[in-house]
């Protein structure tokens, strides 16, 4: 059971990380819209990340939010994004039913 929680939450945390390399000036609300979760998941998630050293609060010129803060994946966050595009493809391609011939 907890190995399942722990799963989706590294799913969840994969996802945000691939989307805020992309679009780093999403504000929390967006990218709970994004990823079809609550935005008191989205913001423990965010929380978490952030205490692990993954994502930072950084100041961007060019942000169409008022407040001109973007979130940034730091190097470890880069890191840690590429180590777990490959847990997530590989558990992705055992859940997935074999092609029949």
């Amino acid at each position: 059971m907890a190995s399942k929680q722990l799963e989706q939450a590294e799913d969840l945390h994969f996802r945000v990380l691939k989307l805020l390399q992309d679009n780093p000036d999403l504000s929390q609300r967006e990218l709970a819209q994004k990823l079809g979760v609550s935005n008191g998941k989205l913001h423990y998630c965010m929380k978490a990340l952030m205490e692990k050293g993954l994502v930072k609060l950084g100041n961007f010129a060019a942000s169409k939010h008022h407040l001109g803060y973007a979130y940034l994946l730091t190097p470890k966050g880069m890191a840690q994004k590429a180590a777990m595009t490959g847990r997530f493809l590989k558990r992705k391609m055992s859940a997935s039913p074999a092609p029949s011939s």
